[in-house]
C-alpha cells in the first residue's frame, strides 16, 4: 500500500478556503499553484483509472475524469492524452491551471490579434510553444492568456491535473480555426466517468 502525501481530497479543501477568501488573480495562482505542485508530485493522489485513456467511444486515446466539483464552482479533473493525442486551439471562459503528472505534453499558445468586430472570426497569431514536463504547470487566464493548443508527440499517454474556476460544462467556449478564421462554439458536455 502507497502513502500519499498530499492527497486530492487535502487539495480540493486547500483551493475551497483559498476561493472562499475571495483573492485576486495573483494570489490564487501564487497559492493554488503550489498546492497543485504538491499534488501532482505523487501519481498516486488520483486513482488508477483515472490515468488512463478511456480507451473507447469517440476519442478512445483521450480520458478526461471528473475528480472533484465544489459549490464554489471549483473544478479539479484529470485529463489522459494518448500517443499522438491533439486539441486544436481553443478557450476555456474560467481561470486555470494544469500540472502535468506523467510524461509531457506540447502547448502552443496564441494571442488573438483582431478587432474583435467581425462576429464569428478571429486572426490568431502563434505567441509561443512549450512542453511541460512532471510537476510543471500553466495557467489560463480569461481573455488575457488562455488560447492554446495540446499535443502529446511522445509515445505513451501523458496525465495532466486541471483546476479550473468553473465547471467546463455547459459553459460557453470557443475553438479556432487557423486556417480560415472561423471561430466554432462549443460546450463540454460531460465527463468520461460522469
Amino acid at each position: 500500500m502507497t502513502t500519499v502525501k498530499y492527497s486530492l481530497d487535502q487539495f480540493s479543501s486547500d483551493m475551497e478556503g483559498l476561493i472562499s477568501g475571495k483573492p485576486d488573480q495573483q494570489k490564487l495562482f501564487d497559492t493554488g499553484s503550489s498546492w497543485l505542485e504538491k499534488l501532482i508530485q505523487d501519481p498516486n493522489a488520483i486513482p488508477e483509472q483515472y490515468r488512463s485513456p478511456v480507451g473507447k467511444g469517440s476519442r478512445p486515446n483521450h480520458g478526461s475524469y471528473a475528480l472533484y466539483q465544489g459549490d464554489s464552482g471549483l473544478l479539479v479533473t484529470a485529463v489522459v492524452w494518448g500517443p499522438g493525442d491533439h486539441a486544436s486551439p481553443h478557450d476555456h471562459g474560467t481561470w486555470g491551471m494544469i500540472g502535468v503528472m506523467d510524461n509531457a505534453l506540447t502547448e502552443t499558445r496564441f494571442r488573438r490579434v483582431d478587432d474583435r468586430t467581425k462576429e464569428g472570426f478571429a486572426t490568431l497569431e502563434k505567441d509561443r510553444t512549450s512542453q511541460f514536463k512532471p510537476g510543471e504547470i500553466t495557467l489560463l487566464i480569461p481573455e488575457v492568456d488562455e488560447i492554446h493548443q495540446m499535443d502529446n508527440f511522445t509515445g505513451r499517454p501523458t496525465v495532466e491535473i486541471h483546476v479550473y474556476g468553473d465547471d467546463l460544462r455547459g459553459l460557453n467556449r470557443s475553438r479556432y480555426n487557423l486556417e480560415t478564421g472561423e471561430i466554432t462554439p462549443f460546450a463540454t458536455d460531460k465527463y468520461d466517468n460522469c
